[in-house]
């Protein structure tokens, strides 16, 4: 029997595929309001927390480009009112659909029989106090704790307080779920009274895991390759490759192949290959170095001819593009990297350093990239 040929998308083709799917090329494809948060976290599976905050962090930014109208309190109301969103660690921390909780249930119990090296220092006096604090008086943060005897850090990003590492430890493990957040300060609540369970969810099966980072992926990359579904997961390729072979016997998934990428195998839904999506808008987007188009570098590379350097720390007088420059989107082509600063008492977003990259110029596409940023400053300022 004669296999069908596999069919060959141009890297336009495939960019756009992977545009739509992140719903970068319409203007407002999740609505508005709060309902719209919770909306666009569960397509695009997860959203990335990060600490960093010389512009607004990451999250809020990331969704504030799906959403025009987008407000923090939003963000703040699915987590801690509507709490259909979750924290927890995909290949980062990050907030994740309350739906897709019974598939990180497997995790958290793992994390019970074997902690971890980060967790290896954590005492049982320490877990048993913290889980004791908010099992009889409510809801806490690290502030609240101030009876520790303080020790000393072994390492930059620990604190001197031992609960904050039994806190830790209670989250990964799924003892405590994050109840609020206000800028960076966590509230812990027990996870059972947090989401007030009549019956608590059951933990998928490892093959519905697969299947689900599978689905996941899909819905939110439009065409797949196994380094983009297991993104720092390499142990899930042998198992993912067979949950494709599958979809492909039943014709639900095609092999593609993308014109200089022939060497990859990729992946997308029959229907899209058979149905492409049309033209794309110019539309300007200042991205987060997280945002999930920019955070698996090795396929924006191969995508955009773009290679990413998240600067921060990078010494200073090894700086290319600043310490923390924003890939700027124009239509499909990543056309500039502006090292963004919100000055905050002058109430003003700063430039730091504009560099053009790719096909971009300051005759093509200056107007349209200031034109966002003042969009972008509007939001950087909003109380």
């Amino acid at each position: 029997m004669t296999r069908a040929p596999i069919p060959t998308l141009s890297a336009a083709a495939a960019r756009r595929l992977w545009l739509g799917a992140q719903r970068l090329d319409e203007a407002q494809p999740f609505g508005a309001g709060p309902e719209a948060t919770a909306k666009a976290i569960a397509h695009l599976g997860y959203v990335q927390i990060d600490t960093i905050n010389v512009i607004e962090r990451c999250h809020h930014h990331i969704l504030w480009n799906r959403i025009p109208s987008y407000s923090r309190d939003d963000l703040h109301r699915a987590q801690t009112r509507d709490k259909s969103v979750f924290e927890y660690w995909t290949h980062a921390l990050s907030y994740v659909p309350t739906c897709d909780l019974p598939f990180f249930l497997p995790d958290m119990r793992r994390r019970r029989a074997e902690p971890g090296a980060w967790f290896r220092n954590v005492a049982d006096a320490d877990l048993k106090k913290v889980m004791t604090l908010i099992r009889d008086g409510g809801a806490l943060s690290i502030r609240d704790i101030e009876d520790d005897e303080l020790v000393e850090k072994d390492h930059a990003w620990a604190s001197r307080k031992p609960s904050k590492r039994a806190l830790q430890l209670a989250f990964f493990s799924g003892r405590l779920a994050v109840s609020e957040r206000r800028g960076m300060l966590k509230t812990y609540e027990l996870m059972e009274r947090h989401f007030d369970w009549a019956t608590p969810p059951k933990p998928a099966s490892a093959r519905a895991i697969i299947d689900y980072r599978l689905d996941r992926a899909l819905r939110a990359q439009g065409v797949v390759s196994l380094d983009s579904i297991c993104h720092l997961d390499a142990p899930a390729k042998a198992a993912t490759l067979k949950a494709i072979e599958t979809r492909v016997r039943k014709r639900l998934l095609t092999p593609v192949a993308i014109k200089g990428l022939e060497r990859v195998g990729h992946w997308a839904a029959t229907q899209a290959v058979e149905a492409p999506p049309g033209p794309l808008e110019p539309r300007a987007h200042i991205l987060s170095p997280f945002d999930p188009l920019i955070i698996q570098r090795k396929r924006l590379s191969a995508f955009f001819a773009y290679d990413h350097l998240f600067e921060a720390y990078v010494p200073k007088d090894k700086r290319r593009h600043g310490y923390f420059a924003l890939p700027v989107l124009l239509g499909d082509a990543i056309v500039a990297a502006i090292d963004l600063k919100t000055d905050r008492a002058a109430r003003k977003l700063r430039v730091q350093q504009w560099n053009w990259v790719g096909s971009g110029s300051a005759r093509a596409h200056k107007r349209r990239i200031e034109e966002e940023l003042h969009r972008f400053e509007a939001f950087q300022l909003a109380e």
